[in-house]
């Protein structure tokens, strides 16, 4: 039985996403599926899952030693390591906001989880989503649900945003310190920092944001480990629009887990995405319903 949505956005809360660029909920997903997502989460990075497949990796070093600590690793669509993900309270919710906000086409385009260990959790440079785009398409729609599994705050990595920054276009970005080994990437324009608004949120709140909104998070320096588990919703690209070429800042990249991924790839992981896409395709279909 597919999941249904919880909640709606006021006509108040849709305008002041679109003036601001990014938006706070308290609620997105109940107490009791915050402990279940948060076991989950739990066993995903215990087990490093999807590394060899380049899904796992840490975002702010070169990635390349397992013995040493990662302080900020990420798995990407966590979904694939485990598909008892897919019927949640969260995701429904995410789906009906994204619809909101977006309009009636929109879809699940990408998830991800982000950890930020007690003590030695990195902080995530200032950046736009959309930097990351390898297929960069001008006026492509997507927005972020980002929903911590404990409670947060500055001094665990809440989400800081500057507000009204999406309405510029994608600035300059750079791998940190220059060096295309390391994953995350760094806005290098000019910006006013000073003007950027924390957003603390209890154990299944979240913040949504425009995938051109600037943001950041500071380092953990709790106690705790800090549990991010991220959606992303967009609309489909025209299918007659021809994409424009990658980000410079994309191309220069040489990450080992792309090198993992490509490996995978050779060793039978092509058969492997195919049959992911098709699923993918046949999910969206069952939602669209």
């Amino acid at each position: 039985m597919k999941t249904k949505p919880t909640l709606a956005l006021s006509d108040e809360q849709t305008q002041r996403f679109k003036e601001q660029g990014y938006l706070q909920l308290e609620n997105i997903s109940p107490p009791e599926e915050v402990e279940f997502l948060k076991s989950v989460y739990d066993r995903l990075f215990a087990e490093k899952a999807g590394r060899r497949q380049g899904a796992y990796f840490d975002a702010v070093s070169i990635d390349e030693d397992d013995n040493k600590p990662h302080t900020s690793p990420q798995i990407l669509d966590p979904v694939l390591f485990a598909p008892e993900l897919k019927e949640t309270v969260f995701r429904a919710n995410g789906l009906a906001i994204a619809k909101q906000l977006l309009g009636s086409k929109a879809y699940g385009s990408f998830e991800h989880a982000i950890l930020k260990p007690p003590g030695i959790g990195a902080p995530t440079p200032w950046h736009q989503d959309e930097a990351f785009r390898l297929d960069y398409a001008p006026g492509y729609d997507e927005i972020s649900i980002w929903m911590p599994l404990q409670p947060v705050d500055t001094t665990s990595g809440c989400m800081e945003f500057l507000p009204g920054s999406h309405r510029q276009p994608v600035l300059r970005h750079a791998s940190p310190g220059n060096d295309p080994r390391i994953h995350a990437l760094a806005c290098v324009d000019d910006f006013d920092q000073t003007k950027a608004v924390a957003c603390p949120l209890p154990a299944g709140g979240c913040t949504i944001h425009h995938t051109r909104t600037l943001h950041h998070t500071g380092p953990n320096i709790s106690p705790n480990p800090r549990r991010a588990y991220i959606l992303a919703f967009a609309l489909p690209v025209k299918p007659d629009y021809k994409f424009a070429r990658p980000f410079p800042w994309n191309l220069e990249k040489q990450t080992a887990s792309e090198q993992r991924k490509r490996d995978w790839r050779k060793r039978g992981g092509f058969a492997v995405e195919f049959v992911r896409k098709i699923q993918k395709k046949v999910t969206k279909l069952t939602h669209d319903a």
